[in-house]
């Protein structure tokens, strides 16, 4: 699939007219991205479509390849192909840091990739008027949601402690991020009861009734972001917000990173309004 000079990414068509934008991963069948960024488009009057792909686990590579060749403007990526597409992409420094990709601009050659779930983290909390600088946070979980999380948070300059079930990867994790500590689940009382900011980047939540976080470690002066979207209100939340702590669902921390990419690909201001109802109807 190279061309004659070299790159597969030189000289690939550019679209005239509709311009298409989607979401690569395995399973997609029932993301709610499209919706809400083909409400965008509607909203700004761009032509544009939004559409998603699940190609093969062992061929990534070639499908963003083949996406570049036909023109596709840019993607969004999901699981499990976050990290195998930083072999295909020119990561920026977040991405590089966090070691994972979730959206890709092929304006560039090769194409551009950004990590916009950090983005997603920091908006939702300034969306709901959450300082974050100088500030303790626990993210809870050290897989692609927790090291976006945990970045983003110590880049705007909190002081972030992190906990996994498995300690040594919560460690690995604290080491890369200055300031940052490793720990157990077992220190969640401990470190929630000091804690402004709690994050829960795991799935815990989303098939059970359930909370990664005891109920009585909540507290009223916490601000609590919980990743899972489905169900909204998670068991989490509710005893959070049984604690008289603020409360952010997932929804939001889903429409800010994809506010970032939309921004990203169009340049324009995104319609957040118009974005968020549609999330909504379908969440």
């Amino acid at each position: 699939m190279r061309s004659s000079t070299g790159s597969v990414y030189a000289g690939r068509p550019e679209s005239t007219v509709m311009k298409v934008f989607g979401l690569v991963g395995n399973p997609v069948e029932h993301s709610l991205s499209p919706p809400m960024h083909e409400a965008a488009y509607a909203e700004r009057g761009i032509d544009a479509r939004y559409v998603t792909f699940e190609p093969d686990p062992r061929a990534i590579e070639s499908a963003i390849e083949g996406a570049a060749a036909l023109g596709i403007a840019g993607l969004n990526v999901t699981i499990p192909f976050k990290q195998d597409v930083l072999a295909v992409v020119d990561p920026g420094d977040l991405a590089a840091r966090i070691g994972a990709v979730n959206t890709i601009d092929f304006s560039t050659d090769p194409p551009s990739g950004y990590n916009t779930d950090a983005a997603g983290v920091t908006r939702a909390f300034a969306h709901h008027d959450v300082a974050i600088e100088g500030r303790t946070a626990v993210v809870v979980g050290a897989g692609g949601a927790g090291r976006a999380a945990a970045f983003a948070l110590a880049d705007e300059g909190a002081t972030v402690a992190i906990a996994n079930r498995t300690v040594e990867r919560a460690r690995d994790l604290a080491g890369e991020i200055p300031g940052a500590t490793g720990h157990g689940l077992d220190a969640l009382p401990d470190l929630v009861a000091d804690a402004d900011l709690l994050v829960n980047a795991t799935s815990v939540g989303m098939e059970e009734d359930r909370s990664p976080v005891p109920a009585g470690a909540l507290h009223a002066d916490l601000a609590v972001l919980d990743a899972v979207y489905s169900p909204l209100r998670t068991r989490l939340l509710r005893d959070a917000g049984a604690a008289g702590a603020l409360t952010i669902d997932g929804a939001w921390m889903l429409l800010y990173q994809g506010v970032e990419a939309f921004e990203r690909w169009t340049g324009e201001t995104a319609p957040v309004g118009a974005m968020n109802a549609a999330l909504r109807e379908r969440v």
